[in-house]
């Protein structure tokens, strides 16, 4: 074809294509100078028409996310985060779906696409599923049995500041932080031993449903070093020993108070109250009002009501010489002559009688003297009996491995 018809039949391919509306491009290949190649071919592409309308993905009608009920948190937040509009959030709020709700649970939300929430879901402590939806203008909780497994966790952490700042950088559940602090409450003092730079380690059970975490149960074996002295406890029965078999457990607890700050020691001070000098017999801890006191050793109770300057008291009478005293409490939670045992409950702090802040007032007397309960060598509980030890020894020895891994590993240090 010479090249003036090549040009009259493009022309005329191109009226063809323009008279149906269809765009054409050309994409053309130099000759070859190899013989055994093809000829040179066009390539035609055609823009097809498209129904916008049809092809437009519709939106989801509802949607799933989850979130973590954390250590602080409000409820109204976390279903915000959910995505729940503002509204169905005080519906929800004001039905009290949520009073077994509590921090580690994670929330599973269905939510509309405007955010109407449409189903959720939760873990109780105790194993339960909750499951909410809407009923009518409120919402309606049912409980059904969830299968929950269980598994081991085993996690290290280093204090930079507090132990439960170290073991929430760690990711370890605040059950398991409190249940460290009481089995190695009568070693260390955790308002004045703790430093910078002491690390713990923990072997604990885990409880997971539908593959993940939904919460925790007990400490198995856990490992405390403090100024450089090592602290290991071993579960056995209802109890925590040494690997030697020795009990960790003391008669009495270092402290009535979980975790505080002393604001005031045994000794001469002047009295923040009358103003004077005087003996201060016992030791004051700062704390909120509303924060558990629990009693520090097995006791039957001697006292319960106020005392003049004391404002609310409870005295607690324990074997042999021994007597503890708790003053300023917002309120009692027992009775004079019933027995408690160590860590119960006993009242909560407050500020009542002579104190000019929220505080405890706690005294340690020995045949009706008052001693400085941090100064005093507190006696142990009985060890692994004899005819156990073999049964010990064999529970004890993965659990020892366990530590000895973790002593290893890298510890999860806090920002």
């Amino acid at each position: 074809m010479t090249t003036r018809g090549t040009r009259l039949w493009r022309a005329a391919l191109a009226g063809l294509l323009g008279l149906f509306g269809v765009v054409a491009a050309f994409a053309t290949i130099a000759p070859s100078r190899d013989a055994d190649l093809p000829p040179p071919s066009a390539l035609i592409s055609e823009a097809v028409p498209i129904n916008l309308e049809q092809a437009r993905l519709s939106e989801p009608a509802s949607y799933v996310r989850e979130e973590r009920f954390q250590r602080g948190d409000t409820l109204a937040g976390v279903l915000g985060r959910l995505g729940i509009g503002a509204g169905a959030v005080q519906r929800l709020l004001r039905a009290r779906v949520f009073v077994t709700l509590r921090p580690g649970a994670t929330i599973t939300a269905e939510v509309s696409a405007v955010g109407e929430p449409q189903r959720l879901s939760f873990l109780t402590p105790a194993g339960k599923l909750v499951q909410v939806t809407p009923d009518g203008s409120g919402f309606h909780a049912a409980y059904e049995s969830a299968q929950v497994a269980t598994a081991v966790a085993m996690k290290s952490a280093q204090v930079r500041s507090s132990l439960f700042a170290a073991t929430d950088a760690a990711g370890i559940p605040d059950g398991i932080a409190t249940q460290i602090a009481d089995i190695f409450g009568g070693e260390i003092d955790f308002h004045r031993d703790l430093r910078k730079g002491d690390r713990l380690s923990v072997v604990y059970e885990t409880r997971q449903f539908a593959g993940r975490a939904v919460g925790s149960g007990r400490v198995l074996a856990a490992e405390f070093v403090s100024q450089g002295r090592r602290y290991r406890a071993i579960r056995f029965g209802n109890g925590y020993y040494t690997p030697e078999g020795k009990s960790l457990r003391k008669a009495f607890l270092r402290s009535p108070l979980e975790f505080s700050r002393i604001s005031s020691g045994f000794g001469m001070r002047l009295h923040p109250f009358l103003q004077n000098w005087r003996a201060h017999k016992g030791i004051d801890y700062a704390a909120p009002i509303g924060t558990r006191v629990r009693a520090v050793a097995d006791a039957v109770v001697e006292y319960a009501g106020p005392k003049g300057g004391y404002g609310n008291v409870v005295i607690l009478r324990h074997s042999g010489q021994y007597s503890t005293v708790y003053a300023h409490l917002s309120r009692i939670v027992v009775r004079r002559g019933a027995h408690v045992a160590q860590n119960d409950t006993i009242g909560l702090v407050g500020q009542t009688g002579w104190a000019t802040g929220p505080h405890l007032h706690y005294e340690f007397r020995v045949a009706g003297q008052a001693r400085n309960p941090l100064a005093l060598a507190l006696p142990a509980a009985l060890p692994v009996a004899p005819q156990e030890l073999a049964a010990f020894r064999s529970e004890a020895q993965p659990l020892t491995a366990s530590l000895d891994l973790l002593a290893q590993s890298d510890v999860a240090l806090l920002e």
